[in-house]
């Protein structure tokens, strides 16, 4: 039986949020897009991930809509809308056009918002989203390439994206407990918000908020907002533990690739080239005029029993240049088909063991590796998860990894936990 069925808006975000839920040591199952076949095999969390972050509008409620109906049909009971913890998105979506239409099909007249992951520096106070101790606004995240973040307000984030009155619920409210905050949520309902921002600064106010909205038909939120529901169903007799299945093993050979522009896998690169790890840096300039033959011939010169790293990683200036030359769009995409490209030559020349940098990169990869299905695996860092899989006749090992998550010493973290 699932109990709930789960939609992401990117694949990084989709690990992120079964690693979270399979911390409770229920059977988590991911799904690389809306599966072509009716539901089978299914596990009590079910989770989708879409590629529809930075998609036309029409097409990503169209998407996340087509996946809601095939969680209903593998029986999902409550529904959980993630999109990221910095809350990326542009003034028309897709983050409320989505609820909407998550809302109106399941018939509920109100839904939270909660991006807050206090483990990994997102809190939520005053309606306002810092990232460490910077507003939104003040952190890299306004200079994201494809959704810059200009307004550390959801509330004014969200208002423009949704046709129904926004409110708050703030940190005064949820420091009382549960009780005041479902008195609260009621009594916003009963004017008429339909979209309610929650506060949240630390791990408890998480716990609250869930225990409070558990039995919602649709949260909305980061993937730390949904981390305590597994226990509170528990609780509830809902759920029951399975026990953990001992780690697959799987075959050497590994490859590190990075797409993500972010201020922390920048720093990631870096450590990572600093513990003499043999690298090569694709520039989507040169990848527009000459394609990635030269990227692919460095590949397979390389020896992938020591992980070698290729990346598009750069800094804020040299994204805005790239951009400029190519157009915001075409920049990202064909640093994304090169990594996709990559990933199939080092697959099939025995890398088993493969870390992807950047929710965009993720996608493009996982698509290319014709990746249906993940099975969860153990965390590397909060949010960022081992998943297994098969691949091209063969079953691998890969982490999508949100561009902010982790430290600084991820992807040796990262093969170091398989070594």
């Amino acid at each position: 039986m699932t109990l709930l069925g789960a939609i992401a808006d990117d694949f990084t975000g989709a690990t992120d949020l079964a690693g979270l839920l399979a911390r409770s040591g229920v059977p988590v199952s991911l799904r690389l897009g809306v599966p072509d076949a009716p539901p089978t095999d299914t596990a009590p969390f079910e989770v989708i991930a879409l590629k529809c972050r930075t998609e036309p509008v029409d097409k990503a409620v169209a998407d996340c809509r087509a996946a809601l109906k095939w969680l209903q049909a593998a029986g999902a009971q409550r529904f959980f809308w993630k999109y990221c913890s910095t809350f990326d998105s542009t003034p028309e979506g897709n983050i409320g056009p989505v609820a909407e239409a998550l809302m109106a099909d399941l018939g509920t007249d109100q839904t939270i918002y909660c991006p807050a992951f206090p483990e990994n520096g997102r809190s939520i106070f005053m309606g306002n989203l810092f990232v460490g101790r910077q507003p939104l606004a003040e952190s890299p995240m306004k200079d994201h390439p494809l959704t810059p973040m200009t307004d550390s307000n959801l509330m004014r984030l969200l208002e423009p994206q949704v046709t129904r009155p926004v409110g708050l619920a703030d940190r005064l409210t949820v420091a009382q407990g549960a009780e005041a905050l479902r008195a609260e949520l009621a009594r916003l309902a009963g004017e008429g918000v339909a979209h309610v921002v929650i506060d949240a600064v630390a791990n408890e106010d998480l716990y609250t908020i869930a225990e409070a909205c558990r039995d919602m038909p649709l949260m909305t939120g980061g993937s730390a907002v949904a981390m305590p529901l597994p226990a509170l169903w528990m609780q509830d007799g809902a759920l029951k533990a399975d026990t953990a299945k001992a780690p697959e093993q799987i075959g050497p050979g590994a490859v590190v690739l990075s797409g993500s522009c972010s201020a922390m896998t920048r720093r990631q690169v870096e450590a990572y080239k600093a513990t003499g790890a043999v690298s090569f840096r694709l520039d989507p300039v040169k990848l527009d005029e000459e394609g990635p033959q030269q990227a692919l011939d460095w590949l397979a010169a390389q020896d992938l029993g020591k992980a070698p790293l290729l990346y598009a990683t750069a800094e804020p200036d040299q994204v805005r240049a790239a951009q400029a030359a190519l157009g915001r769009e075409e920049a990202g995409a064909v640093v994304e088909r090169a990594l996709a490209k990559l990933a199939v030559a080092a697959r099939d020349r025995g890398a088993r063991r493969i870390v992807v940098a950047g929710g965009e990169t993720s996608g493009a990869v996982s698509q290319a590796l014709g990746i249906a299905r993940l099975d969860i695996g153990a965390e590397i860092a909060p949010g960022v998860p081992w998943c297994t899989c098969d691949s091209g006749g063969a079953r691998i090992a890969i982490t999508l990894k949100s561009g902010n998550f982790g430290a600084e010493t991820f992807f040796a973290d990262a093969l170091g936990a398989l070594a």
